[in-house]
């Protein structure tokens, strides 16, 4: 085949929210003034056979009384707050980026060019708003607490912004915002969105913000770290390894991004209750891992590259929404080079 013209077959963007990880600590809702960091600690314990067996073994009771005798031994790790501390604190900081409309790597002067002149004019007439409305929103209902956001009693979140000349402060009470749709007018919302999409849509500012949540779950219960990837599972000592930094409990950076990107309810299923997965973290494809799913296939040509190769060239989307989804990907970053063959 002939070699197109107008193609990049190198391209790459950087991600422009950068969140740092997580650290967690425990303290009391009513007196936040000491908060102890979180350790893990080793746990072992004996479970019971609970995995599906063949169907040999279940249709004979005293092959299944023999394997469910078997101790199910592990060790894992856990962390929780102390005895008379209440409130898990989460402490991370979100570096906001501008430069959009210049990839990190393009080979191809006429694609570049093209891929300039759409974003900028992008920028010009919606300047990121809708964006940074929804990742604020993900901010303002603590939506990256992930598992600990469940059953807390209240939170609260306190966003600083530390760019020198500029400070500001936010206070949300989590429990107000929805984290299932983004249709919430709050006027502090309005005001951190209005700093997110600024940076965003700059050639090279930047915002940086300090983001301090405290969930308030009860006295001495379990918190959920980020769970470490166990490539050798079975000659590790440990079934469940959780993450820590410096010895503190923590959360992955990439976790935290996810979260913060979960503003996809621009595709097709989304409301249907049959088989909608509410909002969606940002995605080429829109996979939901856990879900086994792809929201966004290219045979229904839904996926970032079908809106992308389109509108890096000029062309015009048929929805609104299509483009906030493509800047969304570009905002999230990744390697998007197409072959020139």
């Amino acid at each position: 085949m002939a070699i197109k013209e107008n193609t990049a077959s190198v391209l790459a963007f950087e991600k422009k929210l950068v969140p740092s990880d997580g650290r967690m600590y425990g303290t009391k809702w009513e007196d936040r003034k000491s908060a102890i960091p979180l350790k893990l600690q080793e746990k072992s314990v004996r479970g019971t056979i609970s995995n599906r067996l063949k169907s040999s073994i279940q249709n004979d009771p005293a092959k299944l009384n023999a394997e469910v005798e078997k101790p199910n031994l592990q060790t894992v790790d856990v962390s929780a707050l102390g005895t008379e501390e209440d409130t898990l604190k989460l402490h991370f900081t979100l570096k906001v980026l501008g430069g959009v409309e210049n990839p990190s790597a393009c080979n191809n002067a006429a694609f570049n060019q093209s891929y300039k002149t759409a974003v900028k004019d992008y920028i010009s007439r919606e300047k990121f708003s809708e964006l940074a409305k929804r990742y604020t929103t993900n901010i303002a209902n603590a939506r990256f607490l992930w598992r600990n956001r469940v059953g807390a009693e209240n939170i609260e979140v306190q966003v600083n912004a530390l760019n020198k000349g500029s400070e500001q402060s936010w206070v949300f009470d989590a429990t107000k915002f929805s984290t299932r749709n983004f249709d919430l007018n709050d006027a502090k919302v309005s005001s951190l969105a209005e700093h997110i999409a600024y940076a965003l849509s700059s050639e090279n500012d930047f915002l940086m913000l300090e983001i301090i949540c405290y969930a308030k779950v009860g006295k001495a219960q379990e918190v959920y770290p980020s769970e470490e990837l166990v490539l050798d599972k079975g000659k590790g000592k440990k079934s469940k390894v959780l993450y820590s930094v410096d010895g503190i409990a923590a959360m992955h950076s990439q976790k935290i991004g996810n979260a913060l990107r979960t503003i996809d309810t621009w595709y097709p299923e989304f409301g249907d209750p049959a088989t909608s997965a509410g909002p969606i973290a940002i995605e080429p494809y829109g996979a939901v891992t856990n879900l086994g799913k792809a929201y966004r296939t290219p045979r229904d040509k839904q996926d970032f590259y079908t809106f992308f190769d389109k509108f890096a060239r000029g062309e015009k989307l048929e929805r609104i929404e299509d483009e906030h989804y493509v800047m969304a990907v570009l905002v999230r970053g990744g390697v998007f080079g197409e072959s020139d063959k």
